[in-house]
C-alpha cells in the first residue's frame, strides 16, 4: 500500500476510534465539558498520531498490518470471538466510567491520582513503542504471517515476558479509570484482564504448535506477562 493511502487509513480509524470513545464517554457522563475525559482522548490522539509516523517511517509493514481488517484469513476462530467479545466489553467499561465519575459523582479521587493515571497511560503507549519497534510481527490478530515471513522475536522486552505486548497495554488500562477519576473503572479492571488472559494462553498454543522455534521460546522464558509472577 502506498504511504499516502496507510497515512489516509490512519487518520480516519484514529478518527472513528476518537469519535466513538467519545461519544460513550461523553453520553455516559452527560457533561460534554468533562476535562479528564478531553485530556484521555488528547493522549490517545497523540500517541495513535506518534505510533503512525513512527511505523510509516520505520515499518510500513508493521502499519499496514496493524490497520488491517479485525477479521481475516488463517485467524482462529476463538480469536474473532474474542474480538467480538472485547469490543462490547470495552466499550461498556468507557460508559461506567462516565456514569462513575460525572452523572452518578459515585467516585472521589484526588487530582494526583488523575495525574498519575495520565503518566500510566502515556507510559503505557511508549511501552507499545518498544514493543513496535522490537517486534515488526506485533499485529492486532492473532495468526502466523507467512507471507511476511514471521519469524520468533526473542529480544528486547520479549526476552522478560512473552506477551510485553499486553503488558504494556496493563499500564494504560490502569490509568485510564484513574485519569478519569473512576473508582468502579478501576474495580472493573479485572474482569477486562480476564477477557485477555484466556487470549494470551490460546496465542501461545496456536504459536507453539505453528511457528518453529516457539516452543524453545517459551523454555527461555517463562512468564507471560508480569515477571515471576505469570
Amino acid at each position: 500500500m502506498q504511504p499516502w493511502k496507510l497515512y489516509l487509513n490512519l487518520c480516519l480509524q484514529t478518527a472513528l476510534t476518537l469519535a466513538v470513545m467519545g461519544a460513550i464517554l461523553f453520553a455516559a457522563a452527560g457533561n460534554s465539558s468533562w476535562q479528564q475525559a478531553w485530556w484521555f482522548l488528547a493522549i490517545f490522539a497523540a500517541g495513535s498520531a506518534g505510533f503512525g509516523i513512527w511505523l510509516g517511517r520505520h515499518d510500513p509493514g508493521l502499519l499496514a498490518a496493524r490497520l488491517g481488517s479485525p477479521i481475516q484469513r488463517g485467524q482462529p476462530l476463538w480469536d474473532k470471538l474474542f474480538l467480538i467479545v472485547i469490543i462490547p466489553v470495552w466499550c461498556g467499561w468507557l460508559g461506567l466510567m462516565g456514569l462513575d465519575a460525572q452523572r452518578w459523582q459515585s467516585s472521589h479521587m484526588p487530582p494526583w491520582l488523575n495525574v498519575l493515571g495520565g503518566a500510566l497511560v502515556i507510559g503505557g503507549f511508549a511501552a507499545v513503542l518498544r514493543v513496535f519497534a522490537e517486534n515488526s510481527f506485533a499485529a492486532p490478530v492473532v495468526r502466523v504471517q507467512a507471507e511476511r515471513a514471521q519469524r520468533v522475536i526473542d529480544t528486547g522486552p520479549y526476552a522478560i515476558v512473552r506477551h510485553p505486548m499486553y503488558a504494556a497495554a496493563m499500564l494504560y488500562m490502569v490509568g485510564m479509570p484513574l485519569l478519569l477519576g473512576s473508582w468502579y473503572g478501576l474495580a472493573a479492571l479485572p474482569l477486562i484482564l480476564l477477557v485477555l488472559a484466556p487470549r494470551a494462553v490460546m496465542e501461545e498454543r496456536m504459536l507453539r504448535r505453528d511457528l518453529p522455534g516457539y516452543a524453545g521460546y517459551m523454555s527461555r522464558v517463562r512468564y507471560r506477562l508480569i515477571p515471576h509472577i505469570w
